[in-house]
């Protein structure tokens, strides 16, 4: 037996070949009751009504320069918290919809995953690098803000497009 036949055979005695990484199906549901409203609030962040959604609090900062120069560690800050809190939900909610087991999660699904990712990636930062290339001043910044989270929704949405395509084309056939 050569060492890969070898590697093969255990993998599937022990199932090391599963994902210890995806989270319950359960999970899935609630990351789109998460991610869709904290989304549609994101957007209402950039229109001209953000005002009508700030909240003021204090804020742990491991590292904080309020003005040019004024670095400060491991302090409390007073600011607005609204883009940290719906920057937080949109990405916890994006992850568990991203990440969660499909109800049958078998090899075709996890290529399926696996190869939205890849795309996800790719087409991420080649509009990253069109970015680069033709962005700049503080508009560049806004768009490093946006890049955050675009990888988790070219990857959900490409996921979910190919699941909703494998399912209208019937049965997989192995």
């Amino acid at each position: 037996m050569t060492y890969w036949k070898v590697l093969f055979t255990f993998a599937e005695k022990f199932k090391v070949m599963k994902s210890k990484f995806l989270l319950p199906n359960k999970f899935k549901k609630v990351g789109w009751i998460i991610l869709i409203p904290s989304t549609i609030i994101g957007l209402i962040l950039l229109s001209p009504y953000h005002e009508l959604l700030e909240i003021n609090g204090k804020a742990f900062a491991i590292c904080v320069d309020q003005f040019m120069g004024n670095l400060h560690y491991f302090t409390f800050v007073k600011t607005n918290i609204t883009n940290t809190l719906v920057g937080a939900l949109v990405i916890i909610g994006a992850l568990m919809v991203g990440f969660s087991k499909e109800k049958v999660e078998d090899e075709f699904i996890a290529n399926l995953r696996l190869n939205s990712l890849l795309w996800a990636v790719l087409v991420n930062y080649l509009l990253l690098l069109f970015m680069f290339l033709f962005i700049y001043g503080l508009a560049f910044l806004n768009i490093m803000v946006y890049n955050m989270f675009t990888i988790l929704f070219l990857f959900i949405a490409k996921f979910n497009i190919a699941l909703y395509r494998n399912s209208k084309s019937g049965p997989n056939e192995e």
